[in-house]
């Protein structure tokens, strides 16, 4: 199914000769897949076509996470990029809105199976070997909670928790699997989420895209070798929700 997406400009939060980031929008495919191959609008052509030069993505972000996303500006960069993501050293820190209250903070260790998926380049052989499990840690933080009068489920009323995720692996879905593994599926999650809260988002609150944003990201230079620190916005619908739960998201990005 094809997205539409508003025709403006990708927000850059950094640039330079070498490397360029961007606040992806919810929805925006990175680049290209068979698993999507209807789809006409990604963020590597989007972002080529804005800044008139060619861009390497060196990681990923899913379609419906928001937040930031890096690119390189050459293939040097590119290759001293990409290193730094498989070898798991950038900080990411994303904001989450799940169902239920967590615990105050937790790590969860929970080994995933591997997602073959048409990102993957094993995905386009025929008869690849049977996906191995990978061990998969993810620590998080609850950040503030609501209880709403509503029954949304099968309890007189419906809690809901602002959550920060650091994953300090890189799994496929990592976040999403890792909450829900601890029943504290993401809103908006339509393939490891539950239906009915999605629904109850969608058509209470107008909200549905996935609940999940990168906001943070830490990483070396890939010439200078000197600490990026990259930030942005969680988006509207974050925004919309906070001012409604009484969250002030400000003092909690300032944490």
């Amino acid at each position: 199914m094809t997205v539409s997406l508003p025709d403006i400009p990708l927000e850059i939060i950094y640039r330079d000769d070498v490397m360029v980031a961007i606040n992806k929008p919810s929805g925006l495919l990175v680049h290209r897949t068979a698993l999507d191959r209807h789809e006409t609008e990604f963020a590597v052509q989007r972002l080529r076509d804005q800044i008139g030069q060619r861009v390497w993505p060196v990681h990923r972000l899913d379609r419906g996470t928001s937040g930031v996303l890096v690119f390189a500006l050459d293939a040097v960069s590119a290759h001293a990029l990409a290193d730094q993501f498989a070898q798991h050293t950038p900080d990411k820190r994303y904001l989450v809105l799940v169902r239920g209250h967590p615990s105050e903070a937790g790590v969860i260790d929970h080994p995933l199976r591997r997602v073959i998926d048409a990102i993957d380049p094993r995905a386009a052989r025929e008869g690849a070997e049977p996906v191995e499990v990978q061990p998969a840690l993810t620590r998080y933080r609850r950040l503030a909670t609501v209880e709403l009068p509503v029954m949304v489920d099968r309890y007189p009323s419906s809690r809901y928790a602002l959550v920060e995720a650091l994953p300090l692996t890189g799994r496929t879905h990592q976040i999403r699997r890792h909450m829900n593994h601890i029943a504290h599926p993401v809103i908006g999650d339509s393939t490891h989420g539950k239906g009915v809260h999605n629904r109850y988002f969608a058509s209470a609150w107008g909200v549905s895209r996935l609940m999940l944003a990168c906001i943070y990201m830490q990483l070396r230079h890939p010439v200078s070798g000197d600490p990026i620190t990259l930030q942005c916005d969680p988006g509207e619908a974050f925004g919309r929700l906070a001012e409604a739960f009484g969250w002030k998201l400000q003092s909690i990005f300032a944490c």
